[in-house]
This record gives C-alpha cells, sequence and structure tokens, in this order.
C-alpha cells in the first residue's frame, strides 16, 4: 500500500475524481446515506489516500485544519473500500491522521463526527464521547474529541 498526503491544488484531476468515486461508492451506495458529499471543506483539507498496486484507492481521510468545521482540526470521510477491509488499513489511516495532526496541529484537541458502530474504534486511539448522540443523512453519530496532551 502507497499513502499520500496531498493538498487539494495538489491532487491531479483523475485523484479529485477517485476521491469522489470511492466517497460515493462507500457513503452514498454502500450506506445509502443520501447528503452532500462535496461541503466545500475539501480545497481547505489536506487528503490521505492509500493506494494499491493498480492505484485504486483503498482507504481515504481528510484532515480539516482548526476553525473549518470545527474549532478543533478534524478527520472526516473516513474510509476503506470494501474490498479491502480487515486488513488494518482503518487503523493504519487514523494513525497516521493522528501523526499528522500532532505535527501540522502540536498540542491541539482533534474533533470527529463519528458512526455511532465506531465509537469502540475512535475509542481505542483516546477518543472520548462528547454529547448525544445525533442523526447525520440518516445514520447515528456521535460527537468526539481526542483532547491534547
Amino acid at each position: 500500500m502507497d499513502w499520500y498526503w496531498r493538498e487539494f491544488g495538489a491532487l491531479s484531476n483523475e485523484q479529485v475524481y477517485d476521491i469522489l468515486a470511492v466517497r460515493q461508492q462507500v457513503f452514498v451506495l454502500e450506506q445509502k446515506c443520501l447528503y452532500l458529499d462535496v461541503d466545500g471543506r475539501d480545497s481547505a483539507a489536506l487528503h490521505l489516500f492509500g493506494c494499491n498496486n493498480s492505484d485504486e484507492i483503498m482507504a481515504y481521510a481528510r484532515l480539516l485544519p482548526p476553525n473549518t468545521r470545527y474549532a478543533e482540526p478534524s478527520i472526516g470521510r473516513v474510509l476503506v473500500v470494501e474490498a479491502a477491509r480487515g486488513a488494518g488499513l482503518g487503523r493504519e489511516l487514523i494513525q497516521r491522521c493522528l501523526e499528522k495532526c500532532e505535527l501540522a496541529y502540536t498540542g491541539h484537541s482533534v474533533k470527529i463526527s463519528a458512526q455511532v458502530y465506531l465509537k469502540d474504534f475512535y475509542q481505542s486511539f483516546g477518543f472520548e464521547v462528547v454529547g448525544e448522540p445525533y442523526d447525520d443523512g440518516g445514520i447515528p453519530h456521535v460527537g468526539m474529541v481526542r483532547y491534547a496532551p
């Protein structure tokens, strides 16, 4: 697996297309979540994606800087394609995002909006639930924060 961090302006047209396509595949088709994926925040984000030997995106997340979605930096649009699940890519993806947060936003907490069924997964990285569960596009979510040390 080859991993890439890219600012939006450094993504090729093909990479933007592939990122949006994989997000639609997972969130809209698989999870049947009708929402506006292109939310105006991609241009501010750092994009992390892991590709297989055929340059197909297998895992993806975006890292938003502070004061973009939340006061804290945030990790979102986290996904692993169905064919690659169960191989630990989700753990590697989140670990890489947290390492980047520590380098880019030293001393900041990190906030996420997590699907409720993944709460334990995120807690294993030190995230804590904040607030009550809520509906986001028909899927139960909960706010979580990983507090700065």
